[in-house]
Parts: structure tokens; C-alpha cells; sequence
């Protein structure tokens, strides 16, 4: 699998254990990654950590963790302290429970995963664990250790692997009572509901990720495409790879920009060595240095 795990250990149920693999199911390796810089030099600028109250620089060494608990008061605690209390990773997925799928409130997804076998031994305990919970129509509840913090995840099949999503814990979640409570009930009228209805049945169509682009992603890409310096012709800018591209980074991050043009291959093509055929003028100069050279001799 070409995909590096964010996390490897082996999935539970009971008696059958088998070895897996955690993969992001999202990215954000596409968004623009824009830096604050120096207005007159265009370099980059580095943060620098200062002392609220006396403004002076604070070097890494002695910096630490604070927890708040109020305003304004603050409890130092050290690394070591904290790598105390850190959970250690089994690297275990117990599935501890099953559920309905559609009994999981969507406000406690928080980031899903690809789970995925990760040897040829596993695929048969996989497949097993996998098939069942899909026969049943039911999904599982472990937990897992990730990034020194324990989660609740939520496994689900999906295609001939496993969805794995991080759950929010319950006070993770605001009540909407207080957005809510406001609101009246309100009254429509049957004609009013029905024309609702009505738009709601003209506009409605499959769900098709494809067709909602992010229009101010596309748009700062174009931007800074357009503002981007431009190499010299026949000579490639210095620390990027050469290609006919005016921008590579602009083109691995967005492939699909209309205003990207693929050079032709008649373009492309290197220029030919052979030696073109005289013209006058060069003969003429011939002439006179195949004369020199006589003179001089003479």
C-alpha cells in the first residue's frame, strides 16, 4: 500500500485479532499555503515568543506548559509531568460494543480514517470482523490511542475496508437549547409548504461531490499564478525542476485550471545540431579569410 499509517496495531473482537493499518480519509494538502512576509524584502517573517507583561523574548528552553484555571491564573506544568500522565498506546482497537449506525448523533464525528489489513495473514480475520458487522447493519465501538490521547471510534464497513471515525466526547458537544429556544414554532399555510415542496422536488438530485468547487481556492490560485514571477525563456528557473509549466507548485496543487496550457510537442522538441547550409554572406566571409590566409603565406 503506498499510503504511509498514521497509526498500526491490530483490531479486536473478542478472539479475532487482526493486523491493521490507520489511513486519513481527508487531506488538506491542496489548500494554498500562504506565509506572512516582510512587505519591502519579501521574506518570510519567524515568530518569536515574548513575555505578556514584560515584553521581553522568551528563548524555547524556558517555555512551558500553563493550564488556565481562571482568569488570568495559571498552573505551570512541566513535559515530564505530562509524559506521566500520557496514556501509553496499546495499539489496540478492542470493539468494545455495536450499535445502529443512524443512532450516532452526526455532531460527534469528528475526523474519519481509512482501517485498513495490513498484511495478507490479516485479510481473512479482517474480512470476517468487516462482513459481519455488515450483515448485521451494525457499528463498532472501540477506543484507540492516538496522538498520546485516547478516542472513542466508530468503525463501519466501507467498501472492503473499514471507516474509522474519531467521536467528539459528550461535553465536547453544545446543547442547542440556547440557539433555539427563541425561535417560534411558526405557522405555514398548506399554499406556502407546497410551493416549499415544490422547489425542494425541481432542485433535487443526487449527491455529487464533484459538482461544489471551492471558488475562493480556485480564485487565490489564479491570483498568485498571475503575480508569480515568470522565467527567462530558454532558461529554467534556478532550484525548480524545468518543464513548460510557468508554475510548478501552482500546477501540482491545482492540476485542473483552465488557464493551464500543455506545451505542444512540436514545442517541446529539441532543437536540431545539423549544419545549416551555407548562405552567401558566409561565403563571401570564407572568401576573404581562405585570402588572408594566402597572403599571409605569400
Amino acid at each position: 500500500m503506498a499510503a504511509r499509517a498514521n497509526w498500526k496495531g491490530h483490531l479486536r473482537l473478542s478472539l479475532v485479532s487482526c493486523a491493521v493499518g490507520l489511513y486519513p480519509a481527508v487531506s488538506s494538502s491542496r489548500e494554498l499555503k500562504c506565509h506572512t512576509i516582510n512587505r519591502e524584502t519579501g521574506n518570510r517573517l519567524k515568530q518569536l515568543m515574548v513575555d505578556s507583561v514584560t515584553g521581553d523574548t522568551v528563548e524555547r528552553d524556558d517555555q512551558m506548559k500553563g493550564c488556565e484555571i481562571a482568569k488570568d491564573e495559571l498552573v505551570p506544568v512541566e513535559d515530564d509531568e505530562l509524559s506521566e500522565i500520557a496514556l501509553e498506546s496499546t495499539h489496540t482497537i478492542n470493539i468494545e460494543a455495536f450499535c445502529k449506525r443512524d443512532e450516532v448523533d452526526e455532531r460527534y464525528l469528528d475526523k474519519p480514517y481509512y482501517l485498513a489489513a495490513e498484511d495478507k495473514v490479516s485479510r481473512e480475520a479482517f474480512a470476517v470482523i468487516r462482513d459481519a458487522m455488515k450483515k448485521k447493519g451494525m457499528a463498532g465501538l472501540g477506543r484507540i490511542v492516538i496522538y498520546k490521547r485516547e478516542r472513542v471510534v466508530l468503525l463501519e464497513p466501507y467498501g472492503k475496508g473499514l471507516l474509522a471515525t474519531l467521536l467528539r466526547y459528550q461535553d465536547e458537544v453544545r446543547s442547542p437549547t440556547a440557539y433555539f429556544e427563541d425561535m417560534p414554532d411558526g405557522d405555514p399555510t398548506a399554499e406556502m409548504r407546497a410551493l416549499a415542496e415544490e422547489l425542494i422536488a425541481r432542485s433535487t438530485r443526487k449527491f455529487d461531490p464533484s459538482k461544489f468547487e471551492d471558488r475562493y481556492e480556485e480564485a487565490l490560485i489564479a491570483l498568485v499564478k498571475g503575480k508569480a514571477p515568470k522565467p527567462a525563456k530558454g532558461k529554467a528557473k534556478a532550484g525548480a525542476p524545468s518543464s513548460g509549466n510557468v508554475v510548478n507548485l501552482m500546477e501540482a496543487l491545482r492540476r485542473s485550471i483552465d488557464s493551464e496550457k500543455v506545451v505542444s510537442p512540436a514545442k517541446a522538441q529539441p532543437r536540431k545540431t545539423e549544419t545549416k547550409p551555407s548562405t552567401p554572406a558566409r561565403k563571401r566571409a570564407s572568401g576573404k579569410a581562405t585570402a588572408g590566409r594566402t597572403r599571409k603565406a605569400a
